[in-house]
């Protein structure tokens, strides 16, 4: 990012933000650099992550370096099915319930923690459920008569498996961004391992922090960004992931507007564009969901995601990332496709006609993004045969 858009004293917690966090972070952690952004941007829009991965990918490491370089109160847990409510927001006040008062001690708990962790997020159970609920969504510690605003910055959750259980799915809805954290690729391991090594001994001397009052008030400062420009592209983004099978409700459509806010003002502008929609890409409830909506963002995105970086200097890095994705699997997927293309055809099923229409022009736009010509061929060659069966009338 260019250090000229920082002159001003409100970007001051932004340069320190990416200086003294998100770069060293990307330096330590080798192939986190998109987690890494996405706690950046979720950090300054006070929204809560939730991050999907096996066991030993380093997203306790992670978030652990993360919270190391806030100067606050940090509060992590890992959550069992047994956990019970005094582990995470502190048991009753001795001393004042001699007195007939249910008053919590917090000291030291979640209540009163400026970042939380909770890892294992999906092992909550229904002691301790609606209580995370409420601290998740409203910001609001409650028990009993006792009611307090929580402090927290940012919640991020972490586990290695999605939701099943109805209940479960309340909690991770309260979660807006969502981001798979896999292994690195076997070409990168000895980078992986050097950048391990380094990070054992860095943890030995104090990092670089930013203070939680410069983060709250950047906090305060996304409010400030006008949102007028980008508002007919997200709204017609919203409706295109609507009628693509991906629900966004209305409430989740409101919250994530703070975050293309969070985008705009992390990149030093007062006004959000459209290349500060990337952050769509990451509101999937199913793995399943993922390379549909990264293609369909991308189709939003294709000028900027086109473009060299030096051509738009204010966008989002994220934005200028082209999608990478695999000529193998795009082509069963139209295979598959054009079957069931055949048998609502066949069946004069015009419903799903249409939702198959919105899946041909997902994978058709995913297969511009295959860098072999012979492949892109083959390819386009699938998308007719799956959009001449969707056209005809038997």
């Amino acid at each position: 990012m260019n250090d000229s858009i920082f002159v001003e004293a409100p970007y001051t917690a932004v340069r320190r933000l990416h200086d003294d966090v998100l770069l060293p972070l990307k330096r330590t952690f080798v192939g986190k650099d998109e987690i890494i952004d996405l706690l950046g941007v979720c950090l300054v829009a006070r929204e809560n992550l939730f991050l999907l991965g096996p066991p030993g990918t380093a997203k306790s490491a992670l978030i652990g370096e993360l919270a190391r370089r806030i100067d606050g109160r940090v509060f992590d847990y890992l959550l069992t099915r047994f956990t019970e409510p005094n582990e995470l927001f502190g048991p009753f006040d001795i001393r004042r319930l001699r007195e007939g008062d249910l008053v919590t001690n917090t000291e030291g708990m979640l209540p009163e923690a400026d970042f939380v962790f909770l890892d294992e997020l999906l092992n909550a159970n229904s002691a301790i459920l609606n209580s995370l609920l409420m601290a998740l969504n409203e910001r609001v510690f409650r028990r009993g008569r006792e009611t307090r605003p929580l402090p927290a910055l940012m919640f991020v959750g972490a586990s290695n498996r999605l939701p099943e259980d109805e209940s479960l799915r309340a909690l991770f809805d309260r979660f807006l961004m969502r981001v798979s954290c896999d292994n690195v690729g076997d070409d990168r391991l000895s980078e992986l391992l050097a950048a391990g090594w380094r990070l054992d001994a860095a943890r030995e001397t104090e990092p670089s922090t930013v203070s939680v009052d410069r983060l709250r008030a950047l906090q305060a400062r996304v409010h400030t960004i006008s949102l007028e420009t980008v508002m007919p592209a997200y709204t017609e983004a919203i409706l295109s992931l609507r009628r693509a099978g991906i629900s966004v409700s209305d409430r989740r459509a409101v919250k994530l507007q703070r975050l293309v806010a969070a985008s705009a003002l992390l990149c030093g502008r007062p006004i959000a564009e459209v290349t500060d929609l990337w952050v769509l890409r990451y509101i999937w409830d199913t793995e399943e969901q993922q390379p549909i909506l990264r293609s369909l963002v991308d189709r939003l995105l294709q000028d900027a995601v086109r473009a060299a970086p030096e051509s738009r200097p204010g966008a989002h890095p994220r934005a200028l990332e082209p999608a990478v994705f695999d000529a193998e699997q795009l082509a069963a997927s139209l295979r598959e496709l054009f079957e069931q293309a055949e048998a609502a055809t066949q069946h004069e099923d015009q419903p799903r006609r249409h939702r198959l229409r919105e899946a041909a022009s997902s994978l058709a736009a995913r297969c511009q993004w295959i860098a072999n010509e012979q492949q892109r061929s083959d390819l386009q060659r699938l998308v007719d045969q799956v959009w001449t069966q969707l056209e005809s009338d038997r």
